[in-house]
């Protein structure tokens, strides 16, 4: 069998498996969410166990990483980013189940973040590593990487579409049609195990309304409102996550998240767990009905005061996910990309219902909550593509295909202006690791230094004579020759034109020497160097070849502008696909 009918094979292997893995983490979390309050009555009293409950199980993940994985397993999108653009798409066996044990234990205790990204680590790995199994070449392994992540993303929503521009979008920087059916054979496998053994329900059945042309400036405006809310989203939670991994020991940080989580968990129940609950009250028009649930249900009577809640529950639940994620527990952003969307669609629309009350002019709350998700994920994620059809599969919206293209269009648009990069790639393209769907970018992020060093020139010493020199030049191919002293150390170097003039004075083959020839090299090149870098020294000093030293100095060998090309027009036929 073709490497490329193996690849077909093991999507549908994947994508099996993946299915198995996302409902494995849906019914453990739902698990032990039963098991920790399916007792409560309603009744305040008990709202005293929130104060614990994610401590206990953000206690429990960060024991199980650090004793028993020793290995960092959080962010898992970014952590997949990361295999493709410097692992060669290898990601360590062992992230096959244990993101999905921790964040199943984070999340079924209440920690205030999503499943997905744990998932699609874990759908990730699976690829990856029957891909290595399988031995396939480096572009394969990536597909089947990409296959993994994408299986994951349907199984867990049962959203096959979105699966596939989840990976287009957001993880496979250059792909081409050919590649798209392992990924399409991958998410439908995944999406039929996850009805077998969750059902045919969707995951966000919901009440609509039909979509009228005159709603279309609220979608707009929730389009911008959107883009705010990412922007904020964005930036707050990488700097609150860098604030609270500065304080020191890991038992001090989960100490001090512990309590803070516990303490909005208490004032504001809906930041518990996913949020996936009051999303499904929302969504459905149902009745909202906190006052006997929250120290602050005494003013939930008031009109304007559950749009007040509401405001605060969305600001807060980016400090929730930002405790949970920084104090040890497991999870990832993209749940709480779509909580905190919806929540700004229904704190709009009931906004504007409320100021508008008694004029005719009504915006449907339950279309608005719905859009919403689609909003923020399309600027927190900057993939609208994924947010439009995701949450249309997830909802069985389609009749809202028009308000969800422009809200997340606009939201997009807008957030980009703002910042260039996703919460998931912001940091990795701050430290030029990202690599992107800009082919030169990507292919020149893949290329590694240390695979282009050339040892094959012939040194010479520093004190050597001309005639030994001479010598070298007879035995060698290369028009080079490193000089180095009795350490090893890089000196310089001398090229063929440097002594062409004298090589045959055999007079001077004893009175000359190296040193008299040689020249210093206008740069350096250090083997863990990014290749983006190297290309710089090259435009800079114009050189052909540039000698390749340890941080000693100690040589190592020359890599040269001509191998650099040869090895891009290799990679970039590599990455792109027939």
């Amino acid at each position: 069998m073709s490497e490329k009918d193996q690849v077909l094979v093991l999507s549908l292997v994947v994508g099996v498996f993946c299915g198995l893995a996302s409902v494995v983490l849906k019914l453990s979390i739902e698990w032990l969410h039963h098991l920790l309050t399916s007792w409560f009555d309603g009744n305040f009293d008990y709202n005293f166990l929130y104060l614990v409950y994610p401590g206990i199980g953000m206690l429990l993940s960060m024991l199980f990483v650090r004793y028993v994985i020793r290995d960092n397993i959080g962010h898992g999108v970014t952590k997949v980013l990361l295999a493709v653009s410097k692992n060669e798409s290898k990601i360590k066996p062992h992230n096959m189940w244990s993101s999905l044990v921790a964040s199943s234990v984070t999340i079924g205790f209440g920690g205030s973040v999503g499943a997905e990204a744990p998932i699609v680590y874990t759908g990730a790995a699976i690829g990856s590593n029957i891909g290595r199994k399988m031995r396939l070449s480096y572009k394969n392994i990536t597909i089947l990487l990409g296959c993994g992540a994408a299986g994951a993303v349907a199984g867990i929503f049962k959203a096959p579409l979105a699966g596939v521009l989840f990976t287009l979008e957001i993880l496979l920087f250059n792909i081409s049609m050919s590649s798209i059916l392992p990924l399409l054979l991958s998410t439908v496998s995944a999406t039929v195990i996850s009805y077998l053994f969750l059902g045919d329900s969707l995951p966000f059945e919901c009440t609509l309304s039909p979509f009228t042309m005159r709603n279309i400036p609220f979608y707009i405006l929730l389009g911008l409102f959107c883009a705010a809310c990412s922007i904020y989203f964005t930036r707050t939670t990488l700097w609150l996550e860098d604030k609270i991994k500065s304080i020191e020991g890991p038992f001090r940080r989960w100490f001090f998240s512990a309590a803070c989580l516990g303490l909005l968990i208490f004032l504001f129940p809906p930041l518990y767990g996913e949020g996936y609950d009051s999303l499904s009250v929302l969504l459905n028009g149902g009745g909202i009905t906190f006052e006997n649930s929250t120290v602050l249900g005494f003013f939930m009577d008031r009109p304007w005061t559950v749009v007040l809640f509401f405001l605060f529950i969305l600001v807060l639940k980016v400090f929730s996910m930002s405790f949970t994620n920084a104090g040890g527990g497991v999870g990832g952003t993209f749940g709480p990309t779509l909580f905190v969307g919806a929540v700004a669609g229904f704190v709009l629309s009931r906004a504007i219902n409320l100021v508008f009350a008694g004029s005719g002019v009504t915006v449907p709350e339950q279309n608005s909550v719905l859009v919403g998700m689609a909003g923020l994920m399309a600027g927190v994620m900057q993939a609208p593509m994924t947010a439009i059809f995701l949450i249309a599969e997830i909802s069985g919206g389609y009749d809202l295909l028009i308000p969800l293209i422009l809200t997340s269009t606009i939201s997009f648009g807008a957030t980009r202006i703002v910042e260039q990069y996703s919460i998931y790639t912001k940091r990795i393209a701050k430290r030029g690791e990202l690599l992107t769907h800009d082919s030169d970018q990507a292919v020149l992020t893949l290329l590694k230094t240390t695979d282009l060093i050339e040892s094959d020139f012939t040194s010479v010493r520093i004190d050597a004579t001309l005639g030994e020199l001479v010598d070298a030049v007879s035995n060698s191919s290369r028009n080079i020759f490193p000089v180095l002293d009795s350490r090893k150390h890089f000196q310089g170097y001398v090229s063929l034109e440097d002594i062409r003039k004298d090589m045959f004075k055999k007079d001077m083959y004893n009175t000359m020497y190296v040193y008299n020839y040689m020249k210093s090299s206008p740069a350096y090149v250090y083997p863990d160097e990014k290749m983006d870098s190297v290309m710089k020294k090259f435009e800079t000093t114009d050189a052909w070849n540039l000698p390749v030293v340890d941080h000693y100095r100690t040589y190592l060998g020359f890599v040269s502008k001509s191998k650099i090309f040869s090895a891009y027009r290799n990679q970039l036929k590599e990455v792109s696909h027939d």
